[in-house]
């Protein structure tokens, strides 16, 4: 058994322990970790499974607004844990790198189910979601219509965050270099060699339309430094790199074309889960074209 399997595994032979633990040593406040131990002790105490979507899903169903909150909040909190063990001891060259990415995919998806399964009403000036159809993802990559640098360089920007689920400040940092093969099979793959929140590194497998997107992009940079970069007014001239500033006015501009004016970078990467979930395929959510089919032809 490889790493992968003993840490997945290891949630679910003690679940009431690991649970509990994971919400103690989240770097929380003392009170907050009460709260989100005590829903999620009450859960447990009535033999509730903690991995289990649907049985959260209808016990959340009788508790009240704090509660449901309180427990969303302790979901998350171990969930993302799981999902961090898989991607921190995961090696994407391993030779059963299929079968990895596969049990990879397939975690994924458990993670968004079970922090799906509880709804939480949003409160009075709480900051609403957005997650776009494959109907809007499209319409909001045709706002990149055009054959100039500036629409070559928007499109490929979005593409990062809903095609990759890529974060705002990983798409700014992403280097040429970051962009590397690896065998899949009897091919070769494109991933991306991502050095996330807390300096974590992870693989992130893309699409080919994505891939030769990154290349022709690449014809005009050189190859070399940033993959995303700035561009003037008059859209001929490339700086150095983009800003996350600027990624997140690209985004806002472009949700407006599709009457989303609230549009921000992190609804691309919800987007991105959400979409491969619902595809529930098992290499959908690392890899999925989400309406990408024409990207880039």
């Amino acid at each position: 058994m490889n790493n992968t399997q003993e840490l997945t595994t290891t949630y679910h032979q003690e679940p009431q322990a690991d649970v509990l633990a994971v919400i103690a040593q989240a770097n929380l406040a003392e009170s907050s970790k009460r709260k989100y131990a005590g829903a999620m002790g009450l859960y447990l105490f009535t033999g509730g499974n903690p991995f289990d979507a649907a049985n959260l899903r209808e016990y959340a169903s009788g508790l009240g607004e704090s509660s449901k909150a309180h427990l969303k909040a302790a979901v998350r909190l171990y969930s993302g844990a799981m999902l961090d063990a898989m991607n921190n001891h995961a090696d994407p060259l391993a030779e059963n790198a299929i079968e990895l990415e596969a049990r990879m995919a397939q975690t994924t998806r458990k993670v968004i189910a079970l922090q799906n399964a509880v709804k939480v009403k949003s409160t009075k000036g709480q900051a609403t979601h957005i997650w776009l159809s494959q109907t809007q993802v499209k319409a909001l990559l045709d706002t990149c219509a055009g054959d100039g640098l500036k629409a070559e360089r928007d499109r490929l920007a979005l593409g990062l965050l809903v095609a990759a689920g890529l974060r705002r400040s990983e798409a700014c940092d992403l280097e040429f270099t970051d962009v590397k093969l690896q065998p899949s099979g009897e091919r070769m793959r494109t991933v991306l060699a991502i050095c996330g929140k807390g300096g974590k590194h992870r693989t992130v497998p893309i699409s080919d339309n994505l891939a030769n997107a990154i290349d022709r992009w690449g014809k005009h940079v050189g190859h070399a430094g940033k993959v995303l970069r700035s561009i003037n007014q008059r859209g001929d001239e490339l700086g150095e790199s983009l800003s996350t500033v600027g990624l997140f006015d690209l985004v806002r501009v472009k949700g407006a074309l599709i009457g989303k004016p609230d549009l921000a970078c992190h609804d691309l990467r919800r987007t991105f889960a959400q979409l491969g979930y619902d595809a529930g395929d098992d290499t959908t959510v690392l890899e999925f074209g989400l309406g990408f089919g024409n990207y880039g032809e």
